[in-house]
């Protein structure tokens, strides 16, 4: 440790930090523009400067490390006098433009010359003006502003693993640019929130709204398995933006382009009231009319006929509900995996992301199977990206090539390469022989093959081969496999029991035997992405908030809520219960969704045991006792995978996504997400076929 003494205050700091860190331990504030404490340090901005005994002239704090005996100023002379001639020299170029300025109100730059600035400017020259840079659909640039930080290049570069940012010429002449071409990263939209000026603004928003305007609504992120924390801005009844809230061990501070820009498809073809079907066509109807349709249609049906199906966008809370109300109308069929994946379900530990999100920085080996983490989660290959740049890590792929960010050593696209492993023939197996704590991750793919079963069976033969993946018998536990989910409702739903009871039928069976006439309805809530004509001629109710491909097929149409509509709990892909709060009200007639269920219920003369959200809850709660720890991952300890028998397929991997900008109904109807796909995807897939 070393003492060195800031202000008069002592204060002792391990080796290596640096005189700014030093200061934020003991609550003083330095300001600064290009030092970012997840970005390499730049030191150019010289905001940060302080006055060191016996150094001959200000000091760059973000920059200097302490040594021992070092005597610092914050507050002198010298220091106010360095910060005030930087900020001059700063806002010489800079625009007086911030009344029409999207940053205005959030500005670092408007904020630190408040506080440190001279007040008057002794320069009547005219300004330089730099021309707008394209940077794609969603980044707007106005580079007049731009104080040349390189925040957003370092971010590129380093976080993104995209360098598509860059300078041109030096000095007064120097140019941020991507060379006019679209900044193609999953997490470009980070850069305008580290951008301390208003160079890099939010495209689709601008001129939009002020921030003094927004209410900020605290939320979770549905668009991705990742569980981030956001913050939702709305004005009245609309969601005008989402911007990330800080959680160190999900997210961090940034959020996928994804689920930041595709809110403007909230408010796009939503359904705001009820509609029941009448001679082929669907008619809009009340509450009561609804609720009877179906309550005349169930009563001529057994409980083996009926089914229950749940989306990709549910929250825990109305899972459950419905559950509840399938096993009071005595049906065991239901299933939350509406892609038809064979996720096991027996114990939590087999369909979680075990090693945690945050764990990933401890791990010294990464397998992928069968996944591409940058269309899936961009947040956890951002993860999996920091953990390369510090060194020391092997990753190894099975799957079809693609650019994750970092290198890594395909090892094949079908089992084969599984097989490998295992036996110890391909070069990767001496990176799992050594690793101390190595990470295999599966993607959906994984179960959504024809040899599903057969492959967990070669699964546990890897872990066995490998003990290092599980480690129970050590003073520090690890668990080193992992499922990584596409769908942000599928853990929660499995964790509730929203799987086949008993002798029911999963997803692949219900629709089959909807086609053979066995099963009559299904109740499909939020279910987006099976085809109409997969329910054959069955009864289908439809309870979601966008008519999309569910509502078109539906005979019953129940208008819900979407995740920013609601008070609500939802898991992550590593088993991470967190509570969402609503933002703003359903549309028109819409309903909560749990609300709906508990309606029904009466209707079908079959009452849930609740009649307020809170009672919903702890009823909740009191079944399932990890839903009580907010923000926790739960430990559950390792048991073997189930053991199949079964033939293992030569096809290949396919990866669950395509097109990263519509994954959903709300990314489907977003203006925004159409536009990244038309500037963005097809102009891309245009030029790797060129190439």
């Amino acid at each position: 440790m070393i003492r060195l003494t800031i202000d008069g205050q002592s204060i002792e700091v391990p080796e290596g930090t640096t005189v700014l860190q030093a200061c934020e331990d003991l609550h003083i504030e330095i300001p600064v523009f290009c030092y970012h404490p997840r970005l390499p340090i730049a030191g150019n901005c010289r905001m940060c400067l302080v006055e060191v005994e016996r150094a001959p002239k200000p000091v760059a704090s973000c920059a200097m490390p302490v040594s021992d005996g070092m005597v610092v100023y914050t507050k002198s002379p010298m220091v106010e006098k360095a910060r005030k001639g930087v900020l001059e020299f700063l806002l010489i170029n800079h625009p007086l433009d911030c009344p029409i300025c999207d940053q205005g109100g959030e500005c670092d730059l408007q904020d630190i010359t408040l506080n440190y600035s001279r007040g008057v400017s002794r320069f009547e020259l005219n300004k330089r003006a730099v021309p707008e840079k394209y940077m794609g659909p969603l980044i707007k640039t106005m580079m007049n502003r731009c104080i040349h930080c390189t925040r957003c290049i370092r971010f590129a570069n380093e976080i993104a693993g995209v360098p598509e940012v860059g300078t041109l010429h030096r000095g007064e002449h120097m140019e941020i640019t991507t060379l006019e071409s679209a900044v193609v990263s999953e997490l470009s939209g980070n850069m305008i929130d580290i951008c301390p000026v208003g160079a890099l603004t939010n495209k689709p928003y601008a001129f939009h709204g002020r921030v003094w305007e927004l209410k900020k609504t605290d939320g979770i992120d549905v668009l991705d398995a990742v569980g981030s924390n956001i913050r939702i801005d709305s004005r009245g009844n609309q969601v005008m933006r989402i911007l990330p809230r800080l959680n160190e061990a999900v997210n961090e501070e940034w959020l996928s382009d994804r689920t930041r820009f595709a809110c403007d498809g909230l408010t796009s073809q939503r359904l705001d009231q009820p509609y029941r079907r009448i001679d082929g066509k669907l008619i809009p109807c009340t509450w009561d009319e609804a609720f009877d349709h179906i309550r005349h249609t169930f009563s001529f049906l057994e409980g083996e006929e009926i089914a229950g199906l749940v989306g990709d966008l549910v929250d825990v809370e109305s899972v459950y509900a419905l559950r509840l109300l399938l096993d009071r109308l005595g049906s065991p069929h239901r299933d939350c995996r509406q892609d038809g994946a064979l996720l096991p379900y027996e114990n939590r530990v087999h369909y979680r992301f075990n090693t945690t999100i945050q764990g990933l920085e401890e791990a010294d080996a990464i397998l992928l199977i069968g996944t591409n983490p940058r269309h899936e989660a961009p947040l956890i290959n951002a993860r999996i990206r920091k953990r390369y740049m510090r060194g020391a890590l092997s990753i190894g792929m099975i799957g079809d090539s693609t650019d994750l960010t970092y290198p890594y050593a395909s090892i094949g696209t079908t089992l084969d390469a599984l097989n490998s492993l295992i036996d110890g023939t391909h070069a990767f197996a001496t990176a799992l022989k050594t690793a101390f704590r190595p990470v295999v991750i599966l993607g959906q793919s994984c179960f959504t093959r024809t040899d599903t079963l057969a492959f967990m069976t070669l699964v546990q033969k890897l872990l066995h081969t490998y003990p290092a993946f599980i480690q129970e018998n050590t003073d520090t536990y690890w668990n080193g496999y992992n499922v990584l989910h596409t769908a942000a409702g599928r853990v929660g739903a499995m964790d509730v029991g929203f799987v086949p009871k008993n002798d029911g039928f999963s997803t692949n069976k219900i629709l089959k035997s909807c086609q053979e006439g066995t099963i009559k309805a299904v109740y499909a809530y939020g279910v987006d992405e099976i085809e109409a004509r997969a329910f054959g001629d069955a009864f289908v109710i439809y309870q979601g908030h966008h008519g999309d491909q569910g509502a078109h097929r539906a005979d019953v149409i129940l208008p819900g809520a979407a995740y920013t509509e609601k008070d609500a709990l939802y898991v992550n892909t590593e088993g991470r219960v967190q509570r969402s709060y609503a933002a703003i009200s359903p549309p028109g007639q819409a309903k909560v969704d749990w609300s709906i269920i508990r309606a029904l219920s009466n209707v079908l003369e079959c009452p849930l045991p609740f009649n307020t959200y809170t009672d919903l809850v702890a009823h909740l709660e009191s079944a399932y006792s990890f839903m009580v720890d907010i923000d926790c991952v739960a430990p559950s300890l390792w048991s073997d995978l189930p053991t199949y028998r079964g033939v293992l397929d030569k096809m290949a991997f396919a990866y669950p996504i395509d097109n990263f900008y519509m994954t959903c109904p709300i990314t489907r109807h977003s203006k925004t997400m159409a536009a990244c796909v038309h500037e963005i995807l097809n102009k891309g897939r245009s030029h790797d076929a060129v190439a």
